[in-house]
């Protein structure tokens, strides 16, 4: 039920904002930082929302950058969790996270792609992104909170330091938090 809820908010925040970005357009395309900080555990809706609202800002012809900070980097960390640990799992929770028929239907027709190229889940999504141009890094040192190897990062994640990070806010023309 909650990622049925969670499908549908995505839907229509990606609706609300791809009708905004792309009046936007009008004017020079912005830089757009999406500052993801919710994990997939505490709150699907929020993170499920970020690679819709993404792909609605670059289709619009925005640049697109992704921080995933606090506890979202757990929901990007292949084995994340002592029992996922134990096994020696090699998958996200984003991985493990499908998009819902609805959503994938929804995005095809928005977005004027067949429904086989939109992605099948949210690791997949992510990937997508990122050949599409989106910058998706991860805050290093809430990895380092978390215990988390940065090598365990999926790869369409970089982690970096706070430094950069501070550069890509500053950097920023609009900055969205989920």
């Amino acid at each position: 039920m909650r990622r049925t809820i969670s499908g549908l908010l995505a839907i229509a925040l990606l609706t609300l904002f791809t009708g905004s970005f792309v009046g936007a357009q009008q004017a020079a395309p912005s830089r757009i930082l999406i500052h993801m900080k919710t994990s997939l555990a505490l709150d699907d809706a929020q993170i499920c929302a970020v690679p819709n609202v993404a792909w609605g800002a670059i289709k619009a012809g925005h640049k697109v950058t992704i921080l995933v900070d606090a506890s979202a980097v757990t929901s990007v960390t292949k084995g994340f969790g002592w029992f996922r640990k134990l096994i020696g799992s090699e998958t996200t929770a984003l991985d493990r996270a499908a998009l819902p028929d609805r959503e994938r239907k929804s995005l095809s027709e928005q977005m004027g792609v067949t429904l086989e190229q939109v992605p099948q889940d949210y690791g997949e999504y992510f990937a997508f992104l990122k050949k599409m141009g989106v910058e998706i890094y991860g805050n290093r040192t809430m990895m380092l909170l978390y215990n988390i190897d940065p090598a365990r990062v999926a790869s369409a994640v970089t982690p970096i330091p706070l430094e950069r990070m501070v550069q890509l806010f500053a950097s920023a023309d609009k900055i969205v938090v989920y």
